[in-house]
């Protein structure tokens, strides 16, 4: 059962006077998520949830599957056809001016972008002003309690464990002449989430040489997996949270070079992304100590700002970080301005990824993952190491 009391608190201060949820064929899983509905639960018509900021909810749901929202407080209006539908929204909103739905305009937040342009078109054309519930969403999944945020760092400590482990079995397999690749490192990493207590939710760590990770998303499979040798770059992955309900995912990448003198090229894009990393992570320490309020697109516009002056801008081709939840890509800010405008306030109790980095097709590529969480003090904390220098495999 959600909390419509506190619901409705955050809703009067967004400065909205409600807001309104809606599915059909289950395509908004937030709000699902949002209002403890079964996802998973067939829907084939179209509801609607009102949760005024002052006042009762009100449930609208078709004749077909009247009881569709009945786990949730509130009157029920049944319609049949689109012209009562229409008359029931109209008056189940009635003086509401300012109504948050799962929408942004210009399309800046997709990840909140769940509602059709139709059906805000028909609201629009009641006379309501259709206003985005990005915050909304990001306070009720993303803002994360002291307990959640505690599993996150747990999480890190065993999985900072593991990378060191695959960095030195990729030196130990080396130096005794035996065959190593990228997809065996990988498979290592998997089988020890397994023994430490950890889920990946079956989406496996990345492991690539050379200019494998030039493609951000590389991975390693026994089709194209190679043997890791001495003068390889290599650059790894990996992402995991506790085995248990609520607990917060933990993603990090680091990188280095096998051998004792890596190519000046590597050390060169290596230095700036650790710097660009660590421009972001300044601005937020620096706005939070000042008290003055941050968006995730500034923390971008810090970050690539340094990678752009150093030449490097076109070959940084995604966003600097991403919300970290209950998934490893949450519904909170985004630390973007390239591939979305991310117009969310960062806020105490989120968590999330700052990890430029630099991909040169089919030579090599750098990319330096840390993980941020605000405390609900305001403190602002990496959890984990944060990679200074490159990681050297050492290896005769």
């Amino acid at each position: 059962m959600p909390d419509i009391a506190r619901i409705q608190r955050e809703i009067a201060a967004a400065g909205a006077d409600g807001w309104l949820f809606y599915d059909f064929r289950n395509r908004d899983l937030i709000a699902y998520q949002i209002l403890g509905l079964d996802f998973g639960k067939f829907t084939t018509r179209r509801w609607f949830y009102w949760i005024p900021a002052v006042g009762d909810p009100v449930r609208i749901v078709s004749a077909v599957e009247a009881g569709k929202l009945d786990p949730l407080p509130g009157a029920k209006r049944v319609f049949r056809s689109w012209r009562e539908l229409h008359a029931t929204l109209k008056d189940a909103l009635g003086g509401a001016k300012k109504v948050a739905m799962q929408y942004t305009p210009m399309g800046n937040i997709p990840y909140v972008a769940m509602v059709d342009a139709g059906t805000v078109e028909l609201l629009t054309s009641f006379g309501y002003e259709i206003v985005s519930s990005a915050g909304l969403v990001q306070t009720f999944q993303a803002v994360l309690s002291d307990e959640a945020l505690a599993t996150h760092v747990e999480a890190g400590e065993k999985v900072v464990r593991i990378k060191d482990e695959a960095f030195a079995l990729v030196g130990t397999e080396l130096r005794a002449g035996r065959t190593l690749t990228q997809f065996d490192v990988q498979q290592f990493i998997v089988r020890r989430f397994a023994e430490e207590g950890l889920d990946c939710m079956a989406e496996y760590p990345i492991v690539g040489t050379n200019e494998h990770p030039a493609d951000p998303h590389f991975e390693p499979t026994p089709a194209n997996a190679r043997p890791i040798r001495k003068g390889d770059t290599l650059l790894i992955d990996l992402w995991a949270k506790l085995a248990r309900p609520g607990a917060i995912f933990y993603d990090i990448t680091w990188c280095g070079f096998v051998g004792s003198d890596p190519p000046a090229k590597y050390v060169e894009i290596f230095n700036v992304v650790r710097d660009g990393r660590d421009a972001a992570l300044a601005l937020i320490r620096e706005r939070f100590a000042a008290g003055v309020s941050l968006y995730g697109w500034e923390v971008d516009d810090a970050c690539r700002a340094v990678v752009e002056k150093a030449g490097y801008g076109d070959f940084f081709v995604h966003r600097t970080g991403h919300s970290i939840g209950e998934e490893v890509h949450w519904n909170g800010v985004n630390i973007d301005n390239l591939e979305t405008k991310d117009e969310r306030l960062v806020v105490p109790g989120v968590c999330f990824s700052i990890e430029p980095g630099i991909y040169l097709a089919g030579e090599m590529a750098v990319r330096s993952e840390i993980n941020v969480y605000i405390t609900h003090a305001g403190s602002v904390e990496v959890a984990g190491p944060m990679q200074r220098d490159l990681i050297l495999v050492d290896v005769p």
